[in-house]
């Protein structure tokens, strides 16, 4: 898979967030995807007290979510915690572990923020613009932005709205059960987005994919 990689990797804020409101302009809002045959799921864990990043990619077919392949690389982190600076931190590790799977991915389901991000480029649209590959940010929890109740009930959701633009979505994948927050990562439409997401989901709060590369991440 080719790596298109438009800057080095900085170590402050500073110089972070110049990259970002570059490459935000890279993000390709529509759908720019073929036929999805794969799926794949990204997240990240740490080892030695956070000294070792450890990413984990695990790939699905689609539509049956069955796992057919998985990759691990540990690097040094390189980044501290930010919060709004996470690609910094984690993409690194996850740039050692893409070459390591020989099956493509048509899509990325990544765990955390696409556009859904104060400079709209959290991580799923930052590894986006690097793979020149469709993405999806699918976060556990909220970074930016505001919506009206999410009904309890699984497959209802909310906008999600900040000054005034629709960065995302709120989404009820379990019933009784904690949103979560999809946002276009890169090469894709928010609808298309939600529904890829809908149809990545079984019987649990995340989709197979987050849940597979979580299982990866963290040795569970």
């Amino acid at each position: 898979m080719q790596i298109d990689l438009p800057h080095a990797w900085v170590n402050n804020v500073t110089e972070a967030k110049v990259i970002q409101e570059q490459l935000r302009d890279r993000v390709v809002r529509e759908d720019c995807l073929s036929e999805v045959n794969y799926v794949a799921g990204v997240d990240i864990g740490f080892e030695n007290k956070y000294a070792i990043t450890k990413a984990a990619i695990a790939v699905l077919s689609f539509p049956e979510l069955e796992l057919v392949e998985t990759a691990i690389a540990r690097i040094p982190t390189v980044f501290p915690y930010v919060p709004g600076y996470l690609s910094f931190r984690e993409i690194p590790a996850i740039l050692e572990a893409i070459p390591q799977i020989k099956t493509t991915p048509d899509l990325l389901l990544c765990d955390g923020q696409g556009i859904a991000h104060p400079r709209r480029l959290g991580i799923a649209s930052h590894l986006g613009v690097l793979l020149d590959l469709p993405t999806i940010g699918v976060a556990k929890s909220l970074l930016t932005g505001k919506h009206e109740a999410v009904p309890t009930e699984k497959g209802n959701w909310q906008p999600l709205i900040d000054k005034g633009e629709t960065i995302g979505a709120v989404l009820r994948s379990r019933t009784n059960v904690k949103p979560i927050y999809i946002s276009i990562g890169h090469k894709i439409s928010l609808p298309t987005a939600i529904s890829y997401v809908i149809q990545c989901l079984t019987k649990y709060r995340l989709p197979e994919t987050t849940r597979w590369a979580d299982k990866l991440a963290s040795n569970k």
